[in-house]
């Protein structure tokens, strides 16, 4: 027995996406810094461009919004053909090795790229990577639990996954001025190898029948009774606007680095602040919706979130943009556990795969969508972007409190029954 509480297996994916991770979020921070260096040429493709009788202009930070958030639409839209795959053939670990390969490939060929087209093609290539290996790694976490454990296995799963999102950014700054870009990208690829390993020798898939999951692959979106919507997509919807809240921050480093008159080593704490504060809240909180229920911590998540987004337009000071950033996190992680133990709690048997794919296709699409939109944005205003997310927060938190039900009546003091190894 561990001291998590959690099956063993649980761990071991929460250890293997935490190495994945490292190396993925480094590039979050790299990849900015690696096209604004001069390394990858874009001088030809900035201007103003017309098309359908509108001109739009074309900039250095636009130009990066589009390779970072490429990941997550890619990430995104594959997932649920990926999850419902998995589930089809009730298989999650050839997909999910298979998924790391990738990831782990791109990441090494950065350092011969030459091209902005080559560096969008490789990170094309990532978000199909992270697509095959998220929906499964979830689809088992989930899989390993019951009812009264669900909320600490993602609060583990996903404590250990953001300690590796968290610290790769601050680490990155690190590395990038110490050693330089290949290094980087170097410590991207053992964070993929890392992760392979542990797959490999210690995670196995439960025994389940191969064709337990349904045929149709669309979404539900209307909700039982006298719900408009189904309490999944409503909650995907919410995830969406909390991944734009996030990563809107990436696009902006040089005007953020420039207004408060710091380095890249500043702006990788900050970046890092919301997963910092994931860390230290994701277990108990998941603990915690699972003895009192869901729906309290997804409204205090969605109604803080509100505040810490729009603050982040209008710090002036360094380390109060790291307090800020880790607000942010706290709302995060109220909200990110709890929804994948409802989304679990609402799945039906060997469809796992399929129905928590609406949330982690969400929370990408919202990651992708971000940096895409500070980057349009940033020209009506530096605080304009944070308050479109502050916006979204807002509408999210409305449609959480008129459409998502409880769906895990706990019992004060009542602590989630461990499993067994």
């Amino acid at each position: 027995m561990n001291p998590f509480g959690v099956d063993r297996r649980v761990l071991v994916l929460a250890l293997a996406r935490m190495a994945d991770a490292v190396g993925n979020s480094f590039l979050i921070v790299v990849l900015p810094l690696y096209i604004a260096s001069g390394r990858i040429p874009i001088e030809g493709l900035v201007g103003t461009y017309a098309a359908f009788g509108f001109e739009f202009a074309l900039t250095e930070w636009l130009l990066i919004g589009i390779v970072l958030s490429m990941f997550g639409f890619l990430n995104s839209f594959t997932q649920p053909f990926t999850g419902r795959l998995s589930d089809r053939t009730g298989k999650r670990k050839i997909y999910i090795l298979f998924g790391l390969a990738l990831l782990g490939a791109a990441s090494g060929a950065y350092a011969f790229a030459s091209s902005y087209w080559a560096v969008l093609l490789l990170r094309v290539l990532q978000g199909v990577g992270a697509a095959f290996t998220i929906p499964c790694t979830v689809a088992l976490v989930n899989e390993l639990a019951t009812t009264s454990t669900r909320g600490n296995n993602f609060g583990v799963f996903n404590t250990f996954r953001l300690i590796g999102f968290g610290f790769g950014p601050i680490v990155a700054g690190v590395v990038v001025e110490t050693w330089g870009f290949n290094a980087a990208f170097a410590v991207a690829v053992v964070g993929a190898f890392a992760s392979f390993a542990l797959v490999t020798l210690l995670v196995s898939d439960p025994e389940r029948p191969e064709t337990s999951a349904g045929d149709d692959l669309s979404i539900a979106v209307r909700g039982p009774g006298e719900k408009l919507l189904d309490p999944v997509f409503a909650l995907g919807v919410g995830t969406v606007a909390m991944g734009i809240c996030i990563a809107m921050f990436a696009t902006l480093e040089g005007q953020i680095n420039a207004r408060l008159d710091q380095g890249t080593f500043l702006f990788g704490i900050q970046f890092g602040a919301v997963t910092i504060a994931n860390v230290v809240f994701q277990i108990p909180i998941g603990r915690g919706s699972d003895a009192y229920g869901r729906r309290p911590f997804l409204l205090g998540g969605f109604a803080l979130l509100v505040p810490a987004t729009i603050a982040q337009g209008y710090v002036l000071d360094p380390w109060l943009m790291v307090l800020t950033r880790f607000v942010l996190g706290i709302a995060v992680a109220m909200v990110f556990a709890p929804s994948l133990a409802v989304a679990g709690d609402l799945a039906r048997e060997g469809e796992s795969g399929t129905t928590l794919s609406v949330l982690t296709m969400a929370f990408g699409l919202g990651i992708a969508i971000g940096p895409l939109a500070s980057g349009f944005l940033e020209r009506f205003g530096f605080a304009v972007p944070f308050l479109a997310g502050g916006v979204l927060a807002v509408l999210s938190l409305g449609l959480v409190a008129t459409q998502v039900e409880e769906t895990r009546e706990g019992r004060a003091g009542t602590a989630p029954t461990a499993p067994q190894d």
